[in-house]
């Protein structure tokens, strides 16, 4: 039979229980009882009833309090799991982050998170998931962006490469070049168009009857063909 171990004795049942009493954490509160009860003189097993667990998880207790007073019986986060990377591998991937690829050499014109996972393994010799290396980058200040296309120069050489021009509203679209964008007009009238005018995409009239706001679409010369034939 093991003999259990002995209680420090700084603290007496009454200062454990004012512990107890000014403590929020209910499973602080919960093991400071057991702890008092113990040291009024009952046995581990009244413990272990007290904090409604077994005799071993009471001796576990006691030498959290012996070590560290009450608060050695503190509700304790997990500490999880390690992190891969170290603080040299974190400054190496955000300066290389922030420089960019290199098309060349990288065979990419902008990072991925399975990018940055080979270039670890090229680099350092570091397997590491895509979810691992995600988590190290939020945690780097890092986010996940797709940026938009956008036109870096914007001069007048460049600008009509990018714009679209709608063709004259009379003009037939079976003799708009391919991919020409047109206009359809989906209601019954068009605003700023005279009302006996026939659209050249309906091949109506836009004075109707029941008449709504007109709503102008513009879609692309093949799909009008496939809509109107």
């Amino acid at each position: 039979m093991s003999v259990p171990i002995k209680l420090r004795g700084d603290f007496s049942a009454g200062d454990v229980r004012a512990v107890a009493r000014r403590c929020k954490d209910g499973a602080q509160v919960r093991r400071l009882l057991a702890i008092a009860t113990i040291l009024d003189g009952h046995s581990r097993s009244d413990a272990a009833l007290v904090g409604g667990v077994t005799r071993q998880i009471v001796r576990d207790w006691v030498v959290r309090f012996n070590a560290e007073g009450p608060d050695g019986l503190m509700t304790r986060k997990a500490p999880g799991p390690t992190t891969i990377l170290n603080d040299r591998h974190r400054r190496a991937l955000e300066e290389i982050i922030d420089t960019g690829p290199t098309p060349a050499i990288h065979g990419v014109v902008r990072w991925r998170i399975i990018d940055l996972g080979q270039w670890l393994w090229d680099e350092f010799n570091i397997s590491i998931s895509k979810q691992a290396l995600g988590h190290e980058l939020r945690t780097m200040g890092y986010r996940k962006l797709s940026a938009r296309p956008r036109i870096t120069r914007r001069t007048s050489q460049i600008l009509p490469f990018f714009k679209k021009e709608f063709p004259p509203s009379g003009a037939n679209p079976q003799d708009l070049p391919k991919g020409t964008p047109i206009e359809l007009w989906w209601q019954d009238e068009a605003p700023d168009r005279p009302a006996d005018q026939t659209h050249p995409a309906l091949g109506q009239t836009g004075n109707q009857t029941n008449s709504r706001p007109a709503i102008c679409v513009g879609i692309g010369l093949d799909l009008w063909r496939y809509l109107s034939g």
